[in-house]
């Protein structure tokens, strides 16, 4: 009833304005014709008031038809408005170039909805250039300049006519889920979510705590606490490395090789995650330094992925004679998908058996990928065999990952055992031959002294 009633008031108001503009144009025609030019300086209609423009645009049916076809709504709900942050620069705000007397205009060709959401953010910028700024050096601004039409742009978060402060923190209406859904139905399972509806219990994070809100970084580059997922984390769960050491062996390696999730998500598919970078800076390698051609073609052998021979032939041609900047393979126990990521449970049901991963044929470790930095910057993975991890050719392609008895790569702890065992027997084999020659005596023993003085110092004396 109160929006009607208000339309009520901006239609009657507008009337009486009509009226009086009327009324004043009359009366200008009845002046002198020697005095036209008192007035030209007034000739400029007013600015059109936020009332004026609802008068139309709050009525239902409002759209128009764009060149492509499709169609754009141009319904703007007073009362949704009245609400809004925007309220209070009004429509001219945004829409400053809207001329009352030329409104709507004859023709005004849009070629799309992303043509002229694309454009519109623009007028964003004039207010808010530190948050596009920030935008920019985004993901989702890289997606944007790739071409991607999905990629999100302000309007597609934020609701021009509808912005309430701090409603993207409220856990029902963050718009990050209109395009990561299935992430966001997992992280509303998560002990992150469930801490967050239970206001007595505090702080819990929602999407843009981790990831930021405008300048969102791909997560899944860097690695350890640093750098990878993980920086996030310790953004709030300080001290935890100290926490780890108290019972769990090796800590900061783990930290170094095994992601979060992996333990703290404990329902959630395990794999090996085997990334290609740059063996002097640890840097990820990308799809356009490698070539995709070149690893495509790989990745498809025998149809089943990378195996073994394939990924060391791949090494060998990176590292080819006469390249500076040698490629490497750093490995990182992870989770499957990026849902199953943000299926965090309870510390108190977090993985703490040793045996889950440290166990002869842990799944954790029959599934493998490999994987460049795509240029948006996210990781791009392709299939390999479990094999890879498993043979003989991979000591130098895992070397980085593996550790001898940790990750249950038999082949590997056999070849390295036996590689030990036979640097010791050299050792042990010269000592025990030295002994055997000299017991038996036939050890002769370095009779002579330098310049071939005899040893028992005779020969010519110094005067």
């Amino acid at each position: 009833m109160g929006g009607c009633y208000t339309l009520v008031k901006v239609r009657r108001a507008l009337l009486g304005v009509g009226l009086g503009i009327a009324a004043f144009g009359a009366g200008v025609a009845l002046l002198p014709a020697a005095a036209p030019t008192a007035f030209a300086a007034d000739d400029a209609p007013p600015p059109a008031t936020s009332e004026q423009c609802l008068g139309c645009h709050g009525a239902e049916g409002m759209e128009k038809t764009l060149a492509d076809g499709a169609t754009l709504q141009l319904q703007v709900p007073g009362d949704t408005f009245a609400k809004s942050v925007h309220n209070a620069i009004g429509c001219t705000g945004c829409h400053s170039d809207v001329d009352l007397a030329a409104h709507p205009p004859a023709e005004k060709t849009i070629e799309s909805k992303r043509s002229f959401s694309l454009a519109m953010t623009q007028i964003c910028r004039g207010c808010h250039a530190d948050k596009f700024d920030q935008w920019e050096t985004s993901i989702h601004a890289a997606l944007v300049r790739n071409g991607d039409s999905a990629a999100p742009i302000c309007t597609d978060c934020h609701n021009p006519h509808a912005v309430i402060k701090d409603a993207a923190t409220q856990i029902n209406q963050v718009p990050c889920q209109k395009c990561h859904s299935a992430i966001y139905t997992a992280y509303s399972g998560s002990m992150h979510a469930q801490y967050r509806r239970s206001s007595d219990k505090g702080y819990a994070p929602i999407c843009s705590d981790c990831h930021s809100a405008h300048d969102v970084k791909p997560t899944v580059l860097g690695q350890g606490p640093q750098h990878g997922p993980e920086a996030a984390c310790f953004g709030c769960h300080d001290g935890v490395l100290a926490t780890h050491k108290t019972w769990l062996p090796n800590a900061a390696l783990h930290f170094q090789v095994v992601s979060c999730p992996a333990c703290h998500s404990p329902y959630a598919q395990r794999k090996v995650d085997l990334l290609l970078i740059d063996s002097k800076n640890s840097e990820a390698r990308g799809t356009e330094q490698i070539g995709v051609p070149l690893f495509d073609a790989s990745s498809h052998s025998d149809g089943k992925g990378i195996d073994a021979a394939t990924l060391w032939n791949l090494l060998q041609t990176l590292n080819r004679a006469g390249i500076a900047d040698k490629t490497a393979l750093r490995g990182r126990l992870d989770v499957l998908t990026g849902p199953q990521a943000h299926q965090l449970a309870d510390k108190t049901k977090a993985i703490s058996d040793c045996q889950v991963c440290h166990s002869a044929g842990s799944p954790a470790f029959q599934s493998v990928t490999i994987s460049l930095v795509g240029p948006d910057g996210r990781r791009v993975g392709y299939g390999a065999n479990a094999d890879v991890l498993n043979s003989a050719t991979s000591l130098e392609s895992v070397s980085g990952f593996y550790a001898i008895g940790g990750t249950r790569i038999k082949i590997l702890d056999i070849l390295l055992a036996l590689a030990v065992l036979a640097g010791l027997g050299i050792v042990v084999g010269h000592l025990t031959l030295g002994w055997l020659f000299k017991y038996f005596g036939m050890y002769h023993p370095h009779n002579g002294g330098h310049g071939g003085r005899p040893a028992d110092g005779g020969g010519p004396k110094a005067a």
